[in-house]
Formats: C-alpha cells, sequence, structure tokens
C-alpha cells in the first residue's frame, strides 16, 4: 500500500495495491488483490471485490458494491448506491468463479449517476454519462448521455459538463474542446 493512504479505523481495506493519496471511508471492505489507483475516494458502506480494477481519480459514493471483473478507468464518477452486475445468468446452485463472470469496463471520465444498475457484460466509454435511476442493458457511446428504463441515448455531452449539439459537423465547446459528430459517433479533435 502506498504512503499517504487514508484508511478510516472502521474500514477493513486488505488490499496490497492502493495508491498514495487515496481515502477508504467508515464500513467499506475493499478484499486482496483488487487494484486502486491514486487519489481515488471510495465512500461509506463500499465493497470492492479482489479481482478489480480501479483507476486514479476515481470517486465511488457511498453504499456501492464493484464486483470481479470490473474495471474503472481513470476520473470515473460512480453515484450512491449505483448497482453493477457480473452475473448475467445467475443461479444459486452454480457456484462460479471470477474467470466465469461476466466483464464490465467503465472507461475515462465516464459518469454513473445515483442508484443506475449497470447490467455486466457492457462497456461505458470515455466521458459517457448515465442519469440517476438508469438500468443500462447495452454499451454506452463516448460522450453519450444515456437514461431511463432501458436506459437509452438521450444526447451528448462534453467532458465539462455541456451538451454537445446533435447535429453532424465540427463544433466547438465553450470550454474549448472540438468535436466532429458524425451520426452516432463523436470524435473529440486533437
Amino acid at each position: 500500500m502506498s504512503e499517504n493512504v487514508f484508511i478510516h479505523k472502521d474500514a477493513l481495506a486488505e488490499s496490497d495495491t492502493i495508491g498514495a493519496g487515496t481515502r477508504v471511508w467508515r464500513n467499506a471492505h475493499i478484499l486482496r488483490g483488487a487494484v486502486i489507483g491514486e487519489n481515488c475516494n471510495i465512500g461509506e458502506n463500499c465493497y470492492i471485490e479482489g479481482h478489480v480494477s480501479i483507476g486514479s481519480g476515481v470517486t465511488v459514493k457511498n453504499n456501492v458494491a464493484i464486483w470481479d471483473n470490473i474495471t474503472v478507468e481513470d476520473d470515473v464518477f460512480i453515484g450512491p448506491a449505483a448497482v453493477f452486475t457480473n452475473d448475467y445468468r445467475p443461479r444459486a446452485h452454480i457456484k462460479k468463479t471470477f474467470r466465469d463472470l461476466d466483464a464490465t469496463l467503465i472507461k475515462k471520465g465516464a459518469t454513473v449517476g445515483a442508484n443506475a444498475t449497470i447490467v455486466c457484460g457492457i462497456t461505458i466509454h470515455e466521458h459517457a454519462f448515465v442519469g440517476a435511476g438508469s438500468v443500462v442493458t447495452g454499451d454506452v457511446p463516448p460522450y453519450g448521455i444515456v437514461y431511463g428504463n432501458p436506459a437509452k441515448l438521450r444526447g451528448r455531452m462534453c467532458a465539462c459538463t455541456r451538451q454537445i449539439p446533435a447535429r453532424d459537423g465540427r463544433h466547438r465547446c465553450p470550454c474549448g474542446l472540438e468535436f466532429v459528430i458524425d451520426g452516432a459517433t463523436v470524435t473529440p479533435v486533437a
């Protein structure tokens, strides 16, 4: 474990791989083998299994469980009580190891809103935004805004959280980022 890691006295952090500047709050439980990057905030009552990778700068709000085979890249926000799954066809009498479970990927800069449910086997792409209470059953495109049950693509959002126009062409956000929009594809201009 890195130096400058804060572990609340009522938390259990069994992992040896927790990055510098990370804070783990009350009643959180991080299993051995989990990898957590630098400057993360792991909220109260969170549970992180041993075959999980969390990047740097990630915020996991209270009451979130992150199960085996879930990867969370840098600068992701996971809202309170968001729900992840890792077994598309669970049965109590069929015991599985992490190798048998479905993977989920949350890419850099994405947001998962409070109480959203993320069905396993999908990718939430860069800077996508999942609205609170949504049930996400399929991939979310880069910069996509989804919400509802089931969640549907409702628009596009810049990394700065301003809405990106829906029409095709080249657009500059007031924050300075530029995008080329072609149908459902949003490509940032370098």
